[in-house]
């Protein structure tokens, strides 16, 4: 997973892509915040944002 990482963020610099980190990180946070609620009590009050 690292490796992935370091090899991601040399393509955003080489490519000078870095208007891509913000989607990146969007798109994690709300991958996890999916995955932590999932089956939790919390999770009909979650979905109902989206």
């Amino acid at each position: 997973m690292v490796e992935f990482v370091v090899e991601l963020w040399a393509f955003l610099r080489e490519r000078k892509k870095f208007w891509l980190l913000p989607i990146i990180v969007v798109l994690v946070l709300f991958g996890t915040l999916l995955f932590l609620t999932q089956g939790s009590a919390l999770a009909p009050f979650i979905y109902t944002l989206f």
